[in-house]
Formats: structure tokens, sequence, C-alpha cells
């Protein structure tokens, strides 16, 4: 796969969600009166590539993860295994990055990533073991700034 496309209400916010969690803009452009730009994963934090595009006047997002008659996108998959000891780590550094973005330095202009808090970070399942075919894998899914699941696996017994 060469990349997925995400639609989003403010792409500033979803730029800085989305660094956080590995990402870099790759490149930044206009479809029409549309923002959008390419996001690739850094080395050694994630990998994957994404290309954000911003919606003029959006509707509210679907529950594709809440929902169970929902159809179409459901979420995308990151895998961490030669990235994170644990997701349960992995978690609480992440959870400690959108503490400290709530926390904007005295005499700074707050940018975009002042806008990510700890309470911006919404964890729709905290990590657990299941099976997936005869592998065991740590599971885990967020919730994007849109509110569309993102999940995050590791493959037990692999480093």
């Amino acid at each position: 796969m060469h990349h997925a496309s995400i639609r989003t209400a403010d792409i500033h916010r979803a730029i800085a969600f989305y660094r956080q969690l590995g990402f870099e803009i790759e490149t930044q452009f206009a479809t029409g009166y549309t923002l959008a730009c390419w996001m690739v994963g850094q080395p050694g934090r994630i990998e994957g590539r994404i290309e954000l595009i911003q919606i003029p006047q959006p509707a509210p997002t679907a529950d594709a993860f809440g929902d169970e008659h929902y159809t179409g996108y459901y979420h995308l998959s990151f895998d961490l295994t030669n990235i994170a000891p644990s997701l349960t780590v992995w978690l609480t550094d992440l959870r400690e990055t959108f503490a400290v973005l709530g926390k904007p330095e005295t005499g700074t202009d707050p940018g975009a990533e002042s806008m990510l808090t700890a309470s911006t970070l919404k964890v729709l399942l905290e990590p657990e073991q299941q099976m997936i075919g005869d592998r065991v894998f740590e599971v885990m899914f967020l919730a994007d700034s849109d509110g569309l699941p993102l999940e995050f696996i590791r493959e037990m017994g692999k480093s």
C-alpha cells in the first residue's frame, strides 16, 4: 500500500496529532481550495505514509469504533513490534508527551501543538493481548484528532 488518506476537519490539529505519533510532513499542497499534506513515519518511531486533507464545512465524524452497523473505513493499524518494548510503555510515553504539550512555555505563542493535551488523547481500548491466527499480539486503539480509530499492535515474543 502506498498511503492512507484521511479527511480532517482541522489539518493543523491533525498534523500536530500525527507528529506526536512519529510522522513528519513530507510536502504540503492545495487541491483546489482544500489544504493537504503528505506525512511519513520516522524510522524508529512508526512506519507508514498518510495523506491529510482538510475538508471545508465538515460533517460530524461517524462512530466507526462504537457503531457495530457502520460500514466503510474502520481503522488504520500500526505495527510497533520493532519500536516499543510494550504497548503499555509506549502509551505511557505518549500520554506524557501530550501532557507536556498542554503546558505551553511562558511567553510563547500557542501553536497547533498546544491544542493537544492529555485529554486530546482518547484511548478507545487499553492494551490487551489477543490471538490473531496462531500468533499473540498486544492490541490497543486510540482515536485520532477527528475521532477516527487507530489500532496499534505489537507481536508478543518478538523484539
